[in-house]
């Protein structure tokens, strides 16, 4: 299996929250080698894979979307106004390179422009920049008509530019999107994995859409798939840089995030007490942690009469930047749990989860 070229493949589509088409063109011609694919109304793909039984059935969501922008208006003079789509940091957007997604598909190249530090007032240099102030050039110049030389329109998607490589430390890939485009390697892994064994119940592997904008993608394939146990794949928080603590466990190389809360769901504990024992059994490092952001599994475990539900991830540096890092063993480690997971639930263990 090439699992770094479904990461490059992935990292590097273009797909913002609302507009997540090539991402899900990409997953869809993995799925459909292995297992039947389903679609939400909403744009979520599921792939199901049957095994030996039909309970329990199990859900693992990892979100398509990207957080980017959306064109706002065209400037008489050719510059671009725009909306962030997702939680963006203003200050990390100026030089910004981006890509705009016309109507005909074409990708226009362009830069996020504010005004010069160098004409800034004291009084403004103290201040975080404001998305409102800022723009995208495209090259716009005195009789360029941006509108109809490069069909850009409001409401046009636009990405930023994040090319995949491997570092210098080989087990560190650096690529945009890794929230969450890690996480829908990882469901394309695990299908072609699955594909060679047998397994005690019937999988989902679902990539939703509009998670950053709303755990939208994961409300409405839940309901689809009226799962008895779900996870989210996603990224984690890494504490390992500078300004975050030296004792921090979240580091690169730390093993699979095991996660004790987020701000949009208390995990089920005897789903995560399961999932701590098969990782120590075989030797997975692990560590438990929070986040004060939300994973699918926010609305995926109020589906119905309740799902009980967990997030999985791995450390990732610089999330909800143009460039983020992971470590490529920590994610090896992840797929090996999810499958020994697959492998261990049927349905007299769900029984005992539920009890």
């Amino acid at each position: 299996m090439n699992h770094l070229q479904n990461l490059k493949e992935l990292s590097e589509a273009f797909g913002i929250s609302g507009y997540e088409d090539d991402v899900v063109e990409i997953m869809k011609s993995k799925f459909e080698k292995h297992a039947t694919v389903l679609r939400d109304r909403i744009g979520s793909i599921i792939a199901e894979k049957k095994g030996i039984c039909d309970v329990p059935k199990i859900m693992f969501a990892a979100h398509m979307d990207e957080i980017g922008f959306i064109v706002k208006e065209i400037t008489k003079d050719g510059f671009i106004k725009f909306l962030p789509i997702g939680g963006w940091w203003s200050a990390g957007l100026p030089g910004m390179r981006v890509r705009i997604k016309n109507k005909k598909g074409e990708l226009i190249p362009g830069v996020i422009g504010l005004k010069p530090i160098h004409e800034l007032s004291p009084e403004e240099i103290k201040k975080l920049p404001e998305i409102e102030q800022m723009y995208i050039d495209v090259g716009a110049t005195k009789g360029f008509q941006v509108s109809e030389k490069l069909g850009i329109r409001p409401g046009d998607p636009i990405m930023p530019v994040g090319q995949f490589e491997a570092m210098a430390n080989t087990d560190l890939l650096l690529a945009k999107a890794w929230d969450d485009r890690m996480g829908c390697a990882l469901l394309v892994d695990v299908l072609e994995e699955l594909a060679a064994i047998d397994h005690p119940n019937t999988v989902y592997l679902v990539g939703t859409v509009q998670e950053e904008v709303g755990l939208r993608g994961a409300k409405t394939s839940a309901s689809l798939i009226q799962p008895d146990l779900a996870f989210a794949i996603d990224v984690s928080i890494c504490r390992d840089t500078p300004g975050n603590g030296a004792d921090a466990g979240e580091k690169l190389g730390a093993g699979v995030a095991i996660l004790i809360y987020d701000r949009t769901m208390i995990p089920h504990k005897n789903l995560r007490d399961f999932v701590i024992e098969i990782a120590e059994t075989n030797n997975i490092p692990y560590h438990l942690t929070s986040i004060k952001g939300g994973y699918d599994t926010g609305a995926i475990h109020l589906t119905n009469f309740g799902v009980p539900s967990l997030a999985l991830g791995i450390p990732t540096r610089y999330v909800h930047t143009a460039s983020s890092i992971i470590s490529y063993e920590d994610y090896e480690r992840l797929l090996r749990l999810i499958i020994l997971i697959v492998k261990n639930l049927n349905r007299e263990v769900m029984e005992q989860i539920l009890r």
